[in-house]
Parts: C-alpha cells; structure tokens; sequence
C-alpha cells in the first residue's frame, strides 16, 4: 500500500492541523506519516500532500486531546512540539492515534513500549529541563527606557513556556525576552498580558542600551561573583554539568 506524508509547518497549529488531515482521510494510520518541512530525496512509492495550517482545524484536534487523553498529555505534547526534533509531528501523531485507540487514553503517556510516546516523552523532558535551567538562568538587565530586556539563545522553542513564569512573578514591571536564535520577543507590558512579536515588528532602538544603574550594578555583581569565588575549590568540570556553557554566555557574571 502507498505511504502518504502530510507535509506540515513547524508549528503547534500547523502539525495539528496535519493531524486532522490524517484523521479526515479515514485511511490504516499506520500508511499516513506526518512530515515537518520538505526533504531533499523523496521516497519511492510514497505520495506527498502540503498542509496549509488552518486555526480552526488546530483548536478540534487540541480538544480533542484535551478532552479524551487529558490536560497533562496535552501539556507533554505541546512542549514536545517545542522541539527542534525534525521527528517530533510524528511521533505526536502517532501517539494521539495510539491514546484514542485506548480504552482509558488519559494513560497513554504510560505506554513507554510504544517507540512513538516513548519518544514525546523524551522530547517533552528534554524542553521542560531547558525551561527549568531558564527559570533559574535568564537575566534581566535594566535598558534606558525602564523596561527590563533579557536575551536567551535556547535549543528548543520554548519562550512561550518561559512567558507566564516571569509574568506572574513580575506583573508591575515592563520586561522583553528576547529569543535570538528564532528572533522572538516575548513582550509584557506592566499590569497587561504578554504577548509574542517577532524581531522584525519591533523597534532597535527599544534595545540598545543600558541604563546608568544597570551598568553599575553589572559591575558590582561580577565583583562580588569574583570576590565569593574559593580559588581552591575552582572545579570546572563540575561547573559546566551544573551550568552548561550555553547558558552561561548569557548571564552576566560570566562576561
């Protein structure tokens, strides 16, 4: 029988979508894949099918997983989304085909034998640990305007994870978070909701510079971090497994 890949953006909206495509076939799941992105060879006996991302399509397929496989595997499946895994819309979709077969799929995130949960949870393990070392590793820095700017370069698309954290901590202040690697800013005007905009709707300048004190506190923290630091006890190794090197050039005791 034809192999049949749905081709799907690399987002939340547009592998759902695909997944409601699949489903919409009503064809064996286990001849429909779903591909994120074009390849370069194409496979032989197989048929390829673009997914144009549609919002409506996405929000039944999301409550459908919400309503029959539960909110924490919909939790896990999201973060596993958040993966730069190339492998990733595949294994969800096979994963959900797996939990509604199911007759209690609120468990199918226990089903680790199967290869395709096996995988959305290691996927959603490896984003919730980096989302986790953030919460703990992001920096704040104060800029000229008053407005609170931290800059991460994350492996996996997780700022939308990072957003509510700050929020609910800081929810008087005015602070970005900016993604370089995928040029997103999470933007939270002070009392307001957050909200997402990418590097070119935003404004340079906004970004630029520090403000007076800001500078002056930089100092004095690497100062005091080179000061407390027991130059017996240096232990580097040991350092970079607490605090990969990743992280570390975006905090500022380590510039």
């Amino acid at each position: 029988m034809e192999e049949k890949y749905l081709v799907c953006e690399d987002s939340l909206e547009g592998i759902f979508t695909g997944i409601y495509e699949a489903y919409s076939l009503k064809e064996d799941h286990n001849h429909l894949h779903i591909q994120i992105g074009e390849e370069e060879n194409l496979r032989l006996f197989a048929s390829y099918t673009g997914i144009i991302p549609d919002s409506g399509k996405a929000v039944k397929v999301s409550r459908t997983i919400n309503k029959e496989l539960g909110e924490e595997t919909y939790m896990c499946i999201c973060r596993a989304l958040a993966s730069e895994d190339r492998d990733k819309g595949e294994a969800v979709y096979k994963t959900v085909v797996c939990g509604l077969h199911m007759k209690n799929g609120r468990q199918v995130m226990g089903n680790l034998a199967n290869p395709y949960v096996h995988k959305v949870f290691e996927l959603s393990r490896s984003t919730n640990n980096e989302v986790l070392h953030l919460k703990g590793f992001l920096r704040f820095q104060e800029l000229e305007s008053g407005i609170l700017f931290a800059k991460i370069g994350p492996k996996n698309n997780i700022v939308t994870f990072l957003a509510p954290h700050f929020a609910d901590r800081l929810p008087l202040l005015n602070f970005i978070i900016y993604d370089e690697i995928r040029g997103l800013f999470v933007v939270h005007p002070a009392s307001k909701q957050w909200y997402l905009v990418t590097n070119t709707d935003l404004d340079p300048n906004i970004i630029q510079n520090y403000s007076e004190e800001e500078t002056k506190y930089q100092e004095l923290f690497k100062y005091f971090c080179h000061k407390i630091a027991i130059k017996e006890r240096k232990n580097l190794k040991l350092q970079r497994n607490m605090l990969p090197l990743r992280f570390q050039e975006y905090m500022v005791e380590f510039w």
